[in-house]
């Protein structure tokens, strides 16, 4: 068992959740939870074909000053490869303990539980659990996407790769309206990339993954900069292959 596995603090250790928290939304205001584990095929299957394992942001942020922070994702993911059934049972009381906390703090419950990862929480019952909160996660998994297969509480934003190895995926998820991410480097993003609208994505999480049809811009940070593998869109080269509207 570990002491916690969320991270609620209104200043999270993860930049970008800090920075959804901060922010006002279409949700109002807002209180972020997030959970972070180390990333690794078993809970993130699809990096193998995207090619984003090297370019993961495990090593971004305070995770590049701080030794302990990885090593605290590892103890989790740990325990979660040990003790499935152990973790699920102590996630459901943090977020029975996260939404008391929102309600008495009258502000609307926001959970990232795939920092890091790509596990279908919805197949363990997690936000169904839990309507009273707002869940949202990036995914590599297009099966995930589409009508009916997450709660109403739970959207997902797809994970976009140049790699070949990934077409198949990109090809399922154009045909859904989830948003697509697209992590991008050497240049300024143009109006439209793909068929689709394209929006700064390094401003606020919740309204990237409410944005629908769009192409939500991420500015490579970190390892990704330095990135080859394809995952990384690199607008001084031609793009390999489209992903249609």
């Amino acid at each position: 068992m570990i002491k916690k596995l969320l991270d609620t603090a209104k200043q999270s250790g993860n930049t970008k959740v800090a920075k959804t928290g901060n922010k006002k939304n279409a949700l109002g205001n807002v209180r972020m939870a997030s959970l972070s584990l180390m990333p690794h095929i078993t809970i993130c299957p699809g990096s193998k074909a995207a090619g984003c394992m090297d370019g993961c942001l495990k090593g971004a942020g305070l995770a590049a000053v701080y030794k302990t922070v990885n090593q605290a994702r590892q103890a989790r993911t740990d325990y979660w490869t040990a003790d499935q059934s152990g973790f699920l049972e102590q996630l459901r009381r943090e977020l029975t303990n996260f939404e008391k906390l929102c309600g008495k703090q009258g502000v609307q419950g926001v959970v990232r539980l795939n920092v890091l990862s790509d596990i279908p929480w919805e197949r363990h019952g997690i936000p169904q659990s839990f309507p009273g909160l707002f869940f949202y996660d990036y995914t590599k998994r297009a099966d995930r996407l589409g009508i009916g297969k997450t709660p109403a509480n739970y959207r997902l934003m797809f994970s976009y790769s140049g790699r070949p190895q990934y077409r198949k995926q990109v090809e399922m998820a154009k045909c859904f309206d989830n948003p697509i991410a697209v992590v991008y480097k050497n240049g300024e993003m143009p109006e439209r990339l793909f068929g689709r609208p394209v929006i700064d994505g390094d401003q606020s999480d919740l309204w990237n993954v409410q944005a629908g049809k769009v192409i939500v811009a991420l500015k490579a940070k970190g390892p990704a900069k330095k990135d080859e593998s394809g995952f990384v869109l690199d607008l001084a080269e031609p793009v390999k292959f489209v992903v249609a509207a």
